[in-house]
């Protein structure tokens, strides 16, 4: 039985999963890759490696029939979508490192080689297969499964009975190896609540995996290795993207060596998959059990966000009440709306959207911390021309600093991202406290107070520095513009923070990082 490594302190993988590249990008899809982006901006932040891995999933039914609508051909239709993910994902500031897509060649040739290992370890069959299968979630339901009026039990969308021949790979065999696993690593599935759905699935007995299609149904996927008359099911081959991105497998290696046993040199194991909720079993289950099956690690941790509603209701394009991020940027900018999602949903669970809760996040921002960047910047330009004299102490704030990194650090490493920015924000607001408890105006005026006076600007400035470390990974943007203000030529890293020279800092009056304006309108 494969088993997760422990972690590696200076280097981090982490994936989203690939988007389907039938539609276009979505606040879901948002969502997750801002939750991801996130993560990345803050072990990088942190000194350490990072390889930040996104994409788009480019096989399957769903991509073949999109494509006859439209009248293309289906790689025409990848390469339109394609390009529309990565635009988006430039528009939003996301920083990943590779966008894979799985019409590449070679994610091809390693999804080849992991179902050929599958093979010559006896882990695949072929059988005759009769199930409900639905286009739209690309996969089988049993009849115990399905919704009302025989509907797939995830989107509520048909299904049709199938009768077939198929490869199956035995996930069964590998049942009790995961659920000892999960009990094993508590905290290997978060939140706790998607751990308990997981074992509660796994308390029925565990089906074969359908691991292919036959050409004459489907002829869009990448062909078994051992019969070009069926391809592979596309979440099979949607999962061995990680695979492929990390380097774990070498499918040009000499035959009977694809590089399976010998990971050290890769980025494999990920440490933290994240995803929306709906997609829970595949990579909980199907992930897991496959890799078993070719003798490979385990991913580190697995983290299930829940779903963005409107009222009551799972955003969804067929109910025409999904919001469109871009537009979102293209009135706001990005970092707001990536400020918004990440700070809304408390991280695993579900969240809603409404217009209201947006503006309400906005002004979080603007009467926060774009308050203080203004009152600060102000108040040293005026008081002292831009500049901090060297003798100047800055211990006025320093546990409130030291408390909040700590609590960063410890949101981050625990995946509670909201938990890490309502601190970064908690941070802020002790220092529009002190800026009221010191009155830096007072000290001003006050005969013999120019100590107090450069000791209150010290701190002031120290937390800024600070805060604009602790806020790159969510508002890259706006985070490098405060320190610009603050005389800085980049956001200084978090070790660096705490303790660079404040007294070599020329700092310029902030212009509003949020300007109210776009509120009101």
């Amino acid at each position: 039985m494969s088993s997760s490594s422990p972690p590696s302190p200076d280097r981090q993988y982490l994936t989203t999963p690939i988007y389907y590249a039938s539609g276009e990008p979505h606040i879901g899809h948002a969502y997750t890759t801002f939750l991801a982006d996130v993560l990345a901006r803050y072990h990088r932040q942190a000194g350490r490696q990072v390889m930040f891995l996104t994409g788009t999933d480019e096989h399957g039914q769903k991509i073949q029939e999109e494509a006859a609508r439209r009248n293309m051909e289906p790689q025409a239709l990848c390469d339109a979508m394609a390009g529309r993910f990565r635009e988006a994902w430039s528009d939003l500031d996301i920083s990943y490192d590779r966008f894979i897509r799985t019409t590449e060649s070679e994610h091809r040739a390693v999804v080849q080689a992991f179902v050929q290992r599958l093979m010559d370890r006896g882990h695949i069959y072929e059988a005759e297969y009769e199930g409900w299968y639905s286009v739209h979630e690309e996969r089988f339901f049993t009849e115990k499964e399905l919704g009302p009026g025989r509907t797939d039990p995830i989107a509520g969308r048909p299904v049709e009975l199938i009768r077939e021949k198929n490869y199956f790979f035995r996930m069964s065999a590998f049942q009790d190896d995961l659920i000892r696993h999960i009990q094993e690593n508590p905290g290997w599935i978060r939140p706790e609540k998607r751990r308990n759905e997981v074992l509660g699935f796994l308390q029925n007995p565990l089906g074969d995996l359908s691991i292919s299609r036959p050409r004459s149904r489907l002829a869009w996927g990448i062909p078994l290795p051992f019969d070009e008359e069926h391809v592979t099911y596309v979440w099979v081959d949607a999962l061995i993207n990680y695979l492929t991105a990390s380097g774990a497998i070498r499918p040009d290696a000499e035959p009977g060596d694809q590089g399976f046993d010998d990971v050290a040199g890769s980025w494999w194991p990920a440490d933290v998959h994240l995803m929306g909720k709906d997609i829970l079993t595949t990579h909980a289950v199907y992930w897991p059990t496959l890799l078993m099956g070719v003798g490979l690690p385990l991913p580190r941790r697995i983290l299930a966000h829940g779903w963005w509603i409107v009222g009551e209701t799972k955003m969804s394009k067929s109910l025409g009440n999904v919001v469109d991020p871009l537009e979102l940027r293209a009135r706001f900018g990005s970092d707001p709306v990536r400020w918004f999602l990440l700070r809304e949903m408390p991280t695993g669970e579900d969240a809603s959207y409404t217009p209201e809760r947006f503006l309400t996040r906005y002004d979080e921002l603007a009467n926060v911390l774009g308050n203080l960047a203004s009152r600060v910047t102000s108040m040293i330009v005026r008081y002292r021309d831009g500049r901090i004299p060297e003798s100047a102490g800055d211990q006025g704030l320093a546990q409130a600093l030291d408390d909040t990194l700590v609590a960063v650090a410890s949101g981050m490493e625990r995946l509670r991202v909201h938990e890490a920015l309502g601190a970064a924000m908690d941070l802020a607001r002790v220092a529009n406290g002190y800026v009221e408890d010191r009155e830096p105006w007072s000290q001003a005026r006050r005969e013999g107070a120019e100590a107090d006076l450069d000791e209150t600007l010290a701190s002031l400035l120290r937390a800024l520095v600070v805060l604009s470390a602790l806020f790159l990974p969510a508002m890259p943007g706006k985070a490098a513009e405060l320190a610009a203000h603050l005389g800085l030529d980049t956001v200084p890293r978090l070790n660096e923070a705490r303790t660079l020279p404040l007294h070599t800092l020329t700092i310029r009056k902030a212009t509003p990082l949020f300007p109210r304006i776009e509120l009101e309108t």
